[in-house]
């Protein structure tokens, strides 16, 4: 999830040159959500004793560090990419007048179901059914965090671009290695465990005519993830007064899930957000 915190939003302890200086610009709010990048995670030092945490719980954080620890209590815009776009929705719900738009990103708003739960369940499977896994207090990495890595880097790109990058076996072989190295050099079992089971109560769908907010959100055409054919979308969106869905189609810049880190393919349906909701 992205905060964008707009001029008149500012904390009451700003001194005035600041505030004169502030107020004619905007500032980004990145948090690293529970479980994830800096952030408190099980790889701190609990391991599987780490509290057990759920999408709900995650913006429930973000919220207190804007009004507890930031003194703001209203945001430009939420934006938010993959499991930050479901974030996105459940912002809009839980507190519909905290933002003047959403966008989220390569999300249903629906629970996790079909094929998204089933790469999901695999990857749960193969740490908690690896024997090296030890219920959490593994003494290195156990091999479950690999078939993690390389379930990952099936469903994160598209075939066409798959087939491109790895015209021959060996060099698919090559590009999934490569993969699966970086991944697991930086990952944790635990973490990645914690993170996917944390969706398990992601169900936007029953209140998503609470939205008040004017909501872009924005799929695309290859993602293997949030995979069109399924209508989810185009039927969910209905229920959000002030919703709209933009289907980004497959074409040589796009990359299947992977395409809502690449902004410029998206960048015009924000701008046009940005200047509805000024």
């Amino acid at each position: 999830m992205v905060a964008i915190l707009s001029a008149p939003n500012l904390p009451e302890n700003c001194s005035a040159k600041a505030s004169s200086w502030m107020r004619k610009n905007f500032f980004l709010i990145l948090p690293d959500g529970i479980g994830h990048g800096k952030s408190s995670k099980p790889s701190d030092g609990l391991r599987a004793k780490f509290p057990k945490y759920a999408y709900l719980d995650m913006i429930e954080a973000q919220r207190r560090l804007l009004v507890e620890g930031l003194g703001i209590d209203h945001l430009r815009l939420i934006i938010g990419t993959s499991m930050g776009g479901m974030h996105t929705w459940l912002w809009g719900e839980q507190y519909p007048e905290f933002m003047d738009g959403l966008m989220p990103l390569a999300s249903l708003p629906a629970q996790m179901s079909g094929r998204n739960r089933v790469w999901r369940k695999m990857i749960i499977d193969a740490i908690t059914l690896d024997p090296e896994w030890r219920n959490g207090d593994y003494l290195s990495q156990p091999h479950g965090i690999r078939l993690a890595a390389e379930i990952l880097f099936f469903m994160s790109n598209n075939p066409i671009q798959r087939q491109l990058n790895a015209p021959t076996w060996q060099k698919a072989d090559q590009l999934l290695e490569e993969s699966v190295t970086n991944f697991v050099a930086r990952a944790d079992a635990n973490d990645t465990l914690y993170a996917l089971r944390a969706s398990e109560d992601y169900d936007p769908a029953p209140k998503l005519n609470s939205i008040r907010a004017p909501l872009v959100a924005i799929n695309f055409e290859d993602d293997l993830i949030n995979p069109p054919e399924l209508k989810i979308l185009e039927t969910e969106i209905k229920k959000v007064k002030r919703g709209k869905a933009v289907l980004v189609r497959r074409s040589n810049a796009t990359r299947g899930h992977g395409t809502h880190t690449l902004a410029a393919v998206w960048k015009k349906h924000l701008t046009r957000l940005l200047k509805q909701t000024q």
